[in-house]
């Protein structure tokens, strides 16, 4: 069997679009299906959840599920009707996930914030634009640093 590919930022959003609208039981095997029918690649339960935001996705959707006992609501009469209440539940579900996200980029700023005043870096300093690679030599690379072919010596 041969390795699957690497998740790049686009398939784990999709895997966590997968979660937010999720519905019944859910178990890291039923998700492993849903995304080698979404991915057309197979992962392992390891490979999904060392990606912080799959793991969160899961639990935090795992738990939802449990707290509303599984059971979802059903509007047989109005097959429209149905369409829209679970388009509404995904939505509320992924809604929850990014505020649940956002709050953990918040707490990583007050962190780092936190840290850079204690080295003594101030926000001026980390306000300051990024060094432009336009002045590179070949290859995109910085003059002088390493792998460059300058024959210039300081």
């Amino acid at each position: 069997m041969r390795r699957a590919k690497n998740l790049s930022d686009e398939d784990i959003a999709g895997i966590v679009g997968i979660l937010d609208g999720w519905s019944g039981r859910l178990t890291w095997q039923s998700l492993l299906d849903a995304v080698e029918r979404h991915l057309f690649t197979r992962y392992t339960r390891q490979a999904l959840h060392k990606h912080t935001r799959i793991q969160q996705a899961f639990e935090q959707r795992k738990a939802g599920l449990a707290a509303k006992g599984g059971h979802l609501r059903k509007v047989e009469a109005v097959p429209e009707m149905q369409i829209a209440m679970d388009r509404i539940l995904r939505l509320e579900a992924e809604l929850e996930r990014v505020y649940r996200e956002n709050n953990c980029l918040l707490e990583q700023f007050v962190r780092w914030s936190y840290n850079a005043s204690v080295r003594g870096l101030d926000a001026e300093y980390l306000n300051s634009p990024l060094p432009s690679v336009r002045g590179a030599d070949s290859g995109g690379r910085p003059p002088g640093s390493v792998g460059s072919f300058s024959s210039k010596k300081s």
